[in-house]
């Protein structure tokens, strides 16, 4: 391993944050931080929790290492967050847990260290809910004395194929020398390389879309099911003959939803 290879962090051991984990610690020292004891304990034997990346996988991680203790993020030259964005009851977006990252991180920063996002969030959210907590209980200025990067995830849980380092990763940063850095981390595991932003709003917007096109128009396919059925009509081969047509977009009816695409809407 170069001695020039950045330290990455990576806060949250889930379906996001573990194969950041597991691909970076390949490369470079790679550490997976997780308030979670439980987590932080399976990954130190190689086993993933949630049984998603297998044993041999874990095992290829030979520079990643696994910690409860937030003191160990003072090394790092890249923090990735990769917690959840749920939403409450009256479906508001919970920032609770990006907010209680971004306090858990702020302490620790390491001088010019990079912060990267890969939650989903509204476009903006970034610049006004997390940097504020960042300078607040760090201490430092933005730009200054940290920067901030933005990369949505595009993690598809179950699938073998369309995988962090199978997918372009679409990237932003708060300056252009931020986004130099945070493309250039990203290439070093994702193969098909990174797609660049002008903005960080940029990029929490693409995530927007990309989940709430899948869910509306999977939405629709179910719907027209529906009226087909009543009309006696067998959908499938309605959108087969429809597929027929160069730019008919090819959806079919089925389960939508989950944890992550239901929530964006």
């Amino acid at each position: 391993m170069p001695q020039t290879s950045p330290v990455v962090a990576v806060l949250g051991l889930g379906y996001v944050g573990l194969p950041l984990v597991v691909e970076f610690g390949r490369h470079t020292r790679t550490i997976g931080f997780d308030i979670v004891a439980d987590k932080v304990a399976h990954c130190r034997a190689g086993t993933d929790p949630s049984r998603e990346i297998p044993d041999d996988e874990m095992a290829l991680a030979v520079h990643a290492e696994y910690t409860s203790d937030p003191q160990a993020l003072r090394q790092a030259d890249f923090i990735l967050v990769a917690v959840p964005t749920p939403v409450d009851i009256a479906h508001t977006p919970d920032f609770g847990p990006l907010i209680a990252a971004s306090r858990a991180i702020a302490p620790h920063l390491k001088p010019g260290a990079t912060v990267i996002y890969e939650s989903t969030v509204y476009p903006g959210a970034t610049e006004e809910v997390c940097i504020p907590v960042l300078e607040q209980h760090s201490g430092g200025r933005w730009k200054r004395d940290f920067f901030v990067g933005y990369s949505p995830e595009r993690i598809n849980p179950g699938d073998r194929e369309h995988r962090l380092t199978t997918v372009i990763k679409v990237v932003a940063g708060d300056t252009p020398e931020t986004l130099d850095k945070v493309a250039a981390l990203y290439e070093m595991v994702v193969a098909p390389g990174v797609h660049r932003c002008s903005s960080i709003k940029a990029a929490e917007a693409c995530k927007v879309i990309e989940n709430t096109q899948r869910d509306l128009n999977i939405a629709l396919m179910n719907e027209l099911s529906i009226i087909f059925d009543k009309m006696g009509i067998d959908t499938s081969e309605v959108l087969e003959a429809a597929g027929t047509k160069w730019n008919f977009l090819k959806f079919k009816p089925g389960l939508v939803g989950g944890h992550c695409i239901g929530v964006d809407p």
